[in-house]
């Protein structure tokens, strides 16, 4: 069942896949609906998320705690394996980014399809808190840590992120209680219905099969890392939280699933190793399909 629950979101990722391939309906169709996606749809669906979660809810202070636990200790660890086989920011930057950042859009519909709006909504706080943590983590990784010493760079990337800038409206907004005036609430959620489909489509389009070639100890090793290793820390991470079921699956599945296609944008922003990037988020995107229910079922969270 639960293998039924999810492969037909990975279906719709092969569907952008050929459909990109093919040229339909038009290449320059996928660059365009990927930005609308990112900077319209999928704001809207977290605001409208966020504007139904539970702030006040003590479950959501410890996932968000156990959120930000599991990420540092994963980066952390990886900080330390350098140090022992040191390797330039030009491929630490993509393998840290290929352990702690996760496919927003899959990481949602599989919440969605297992649990519901009740997942979804803990989802979005647990993208409010994780999504600048693990973009500050990518940038000072692949930049050395010299953003470090310009704190207000980072502030101004940080702040020019959608999805960041949706987490705080939404935040800001659960926390006031008004709502939106004039149904606008209405509105964002016919805006958010969009965002998932087009998403995964998206995700299947930016795929790079040809980027598997390059450095197959290096995809393996990481790919394992976050598809296997990582969501057994989140599962102790999150059994020491003392999380509810509903949040310990949602800290699971977006410790489970693949890294997150803009990792690659980032990657060649900042003169990363733009192949290695790209290969990780084909790898993992192909393995996810398998590795992402077993772990559910290995971690009894199905």
């Amino acid at each position: 069942m639960l293998f039924i629950t999810i492969w037909p979101l990975f279906g719709l990722i092969c569907l952008g896949f050929v459909l990109s391939r093919k040229g339909f309906p038009d290449p320059g169709f996928w660059p365009a609906a990927e930005r609308l996606n990112y900077f319209v749809l999928f704001p809207a669906l977290l605001v409208s998320s966020l504007l139904r979660a539970p702030l006040n809810d003590p479950q959501i202070l410890r996932l968000g705690g156990a959120a930000v636990a599991t990420i540092c200790l994963v980066a952390f660890g990886m900080a330390l394996a350098r140090r022992i086989r040191p390797m330039p920011a030009a491929r630490f930057g993509p393998a840290l980014q290929g352990a702690v950042r996760f496919n927003t859009y899959l990481g949602l519909a599989i919440t969605a399809s297992l649990v519901g709006p009740e997942g979804v909504s803990r989802a979005a706080v647990y993208l409010a808190i994780a999504v600048p943590l693990v973009n500050v983590l990518s940038i000072v990784a692949l930049s050395e840590a010299e953003v470090l010493r310009r704190p207000g760079a980072l502030l101004t990337t940080m702040l020019r992120n959608p999805l960041i800038l949706a987490c705080l409206v939404g935040v800001a907004l659960a926390l006031a209680g008004t709502g939106l005036p004039f149904g606008a609430d209405r509105v964002l959620e016919l805006l958010a219905r969009g965002s998932l489909p087009l998403g995964l489509l998206c995700v299947g389009a930016a795929l790079r099969p040809s980027a598997l070639r390059g450095d197959l100890a290096a995809l393996a090793g990481t790919s394992a890392l976050r598809l296997l290793v990582v969501p057994g820390i989140a599962a102790l991470v999150g059994a020491g939280f003392g999380l509810g079921p509903v949040e310990a699956l949602v800290l699971v599945v977006f410790s489970a699933i693949p890294t997150a296609p803009t990792a690659y944008v980032l990657t060649r922003q900042l003169g990363g190793d733009g192949t290695l990037m790209a290969g990780l988020v084909t790898a993992q995107t192909l393995l996810g399909v398998l590795t992402i229910p077993l772990v559910l079922l290995a971690l009894g969270l199905g």
